[in-house]
């Protein structure tokens, strides 16, 4: 993960300047921040896992809106509506705004992604709160639920980059070698994980 520190403490490109680079530098780091989480994990750190799961989430969220912005504002009656998607949609994503803004971007074509966007915020309250059998703080009862929804959400994550994200940066000439080392340990250390967990619970 070195070789890749230096991506993540980048500025981000202004979206309002270079949407494509902005696109661009969110997927990426998505793949990273989708890396750590499995690295946390595999420590055993699973409360730190969720939250890196979460901005994984809300990066991909926000290249998503960058690369889909046209369409996007065709689902927009309003002027203000517009403005406040580029304004402040698309460079601050916030999390307040998750749900609304996902299920805009099911109407650009993204099945599900609504649901996926549920899980990533509930990721985020068990972050904050680790497992609660009562429901009350966290909506999981203990710790492997929350690396089942982890592990969905990454590989959800992995494949609309593979499926969406990548074939539009490369047609902008906007996808790098980093991006594809990047899907590659991602996709790598998830099938380890995956592996070891079908092996545990066959055994």
């Amino acid at each position: 993960m070195a070789q890749f520190a230096r991506a993540l403490e980048k500025p981000l490109p202004k979206p309002e300047k270079n949407l494509v680079g902005y696109a661009s530098a969110r997927v990426l780091e998505a793949l990273l921040e989708g890396i750590l989480a499995l690295e946390f994990l595999k420590q055993g750190y699973t409360r730190s896992a969720a939250g890196k799961a979460f901005q994984a989430w809300r990066a991909l969220t926000a290249a998503i809106l960058a690369l889909e912005k046209e369409k996007l504002e065709k689902h927009m009656e309003r002027n203000e509506q517009r403005r406040w998607l580029e304004e402040v949609a698309i460079p601050r994503v916030p999390s307040s705004k998750l749900k609304p803004l996902s299920r805009l971007v099911e109407k650009s074509g993204y099945s599900y992604f609504s649901l996926y966007t549920d899980r990533a915020l509930d990721l985020h309250d068990y972050q904050l709160h680790g497992p609660d059998p009562s429901g009350e703080l966290s909506k999981y009862p203990s710790e492997s639920d929350a690396v089942e929804d982890i592990l969905s959400l990454l590989q959800e994550l992995l494949r609309i980059v593979t499926a969406r994200a990548k074939p539009s940066l490369e047609k902008a000439k906007a996808w790098s070698k980093s991006h594809d080392e990047a899907a590659r340990q991602l996709e790598e250390k998830l099938a380890k994980i995956l592996q070891s967990h079908t092996g545990s619970s066959g055994a």
